[in-house]
């Protein structure tokens, strides 16, 4: 009777140890919900292959699975370096709520996106891509598209060819679309630079050698530019875009008030250009100048007269010699670019225009 009565009892315990079995059953299942799955990336646009450059841009597209908010895209071409995109002052890219992410970028050989903590600090050009780990939470890279290689237009001017840019830059701080029709060469052999409004948008103009010249005397001859708007800059400089510093062997002479009316329409510089020393403004008259730039081991010596012809009887209009901070050279190439400082909001002044009557170049 005894083992009888106890069976019962097991029977009638039934019911509850059941349900204890199934809440341990549900406890377990709910703290493996809880452990959360580690963000991944895909990337659904990639743009073609091409050994990379400042003058074109395409979009790239993808995915940010399981990504938490305030995580962030960073993105990366690759060309030689791997360089941030679509601009050093523009690093990142939003991932929208339904998990996607789309920008521009300039082209490159190879691709990679990178998700990141809020608070992250990219470098704008680095040899090895970041790992996994100090804020970032997942990467992945990817070979550009097999394509027909994009044939930039180019210009010959001065006998020299010029490529001319169609991409946007950052340059003087604010992207500026640049249009390769803002820049030709008339009949009689002058460069013309252009920056006119299309849509309400700016859109700038800006040539560069296709090879480096190195040590050597740049001379520009410049019609008039004293009195180009003051958001307009004419920035003649040398310039290479693959060097990792931040002053990429950057010489520079530049004509504008950079926004300011009252400001000196003119200035010599060594990059960077923010250590005083650096630096060296002056006044351009109307009519036509020559520019010219001496580029020695350890010197940068520049010198503006008037009129388009250079002898010992030419009038100095400026002249400065830097002997601290010269670059040596490298990949650079000379640029002529004409764009807008900061964007100023009053178009009815454009379109603004420049014409370099000659280059020349002297070992």
């Amino acid at each position: 009777m005894r083992s009888i009565a106890d069976t019962s009892c097991v029977r009638q315990q039934w019911p509850d140890i059941i349900l204890v079995f199934m809440a341990v059953l549900l406890v377990g299942c709910h703290s493996t919900n809880l452990t959360p799955r580690k963000p991944s990336l895909q990337l659904t646009r990639v743009p073609v292959a091409n050994p990379g450059g400042p003058e074109q841009l395409d979009y790239i597209e993808g995915r940010a699975i399981d990504a938490k908010p305030g995580q962030q895209i960073i993105l990366y071409a690759h060309s030689g370096l791997w360089y941030i995109q679509p601009f050093a002052n523009r690093p990142f890219t939003e991932v929208q709520e339904d998990s996607t992410w789309k920008n521009s970028t300039h082209l490159g050989t190879d691709y990679a996106a990178l998700l990141v903590e809020a608070g992250y600090h990219p470098e704008s050009k680095v040899e090895t891509l970041p790992k996994e780990g100090n804020g970032v939470v997942a990467v992945a890279t990817v070979t550009g598209k097999a394509a027909t290689p994009i044939i930039s237009k180019l210009l010959h001017f001065s006998g020299y060819d010029w490529m001319v840019r169609s991409a946007a830059s950052d340059r003087g701080g604010e992207a500026n679309s640049y249009d390769p029709a803002n820049a030709w060469v008339d009949q009689k052999g002058y460069l013309h630079l252009q920056m006119a409004v299309h849509d309400g948008r700016w859109s700038c103009a800006n040539v560069r050698l296709t090879r480096s010249l190195g040590y050597g005397t740049y001379r520009f001859v410049v019609q008039d530019s004293a009195d180009l708007q003051p958001s307009a800059v004419l920035g003649i400089f040398t310039l290479d875009e693959a060097k990792p510093d931040e002053t990429r062997n950057e010489l520079n002479i530049e004509l504008s008030r950079w926004g300011d009316p009252s400001k000196k329409n003119a200035q010599y510089v060594v990059q960077p250009y923010y250590v005083p020393e650096n630096i060296s403004r002056f006044i351009v008259p109307a009519g036509v100048l020559t520019h010219t730039l001496r580029w020695e081991p350890g010197v940068a010596s520049f010198k503006t007269i008037r009129g388009p012809v250079v002898s010992t009887a030419s009038k100095s209009i400026s002249e400065h010699v830097f002997t601290s901070g010269i670059p040596t050279p490298g990949g650079e190439t000379v640029h002529i670019e004409l764009y807008e400082f900061h964007h100023s909001k009053n178009i009815s002044q454009l379109p603004a225009e420049v014409v370099i009557e000659k280059f020349e170049y002297l070992p």
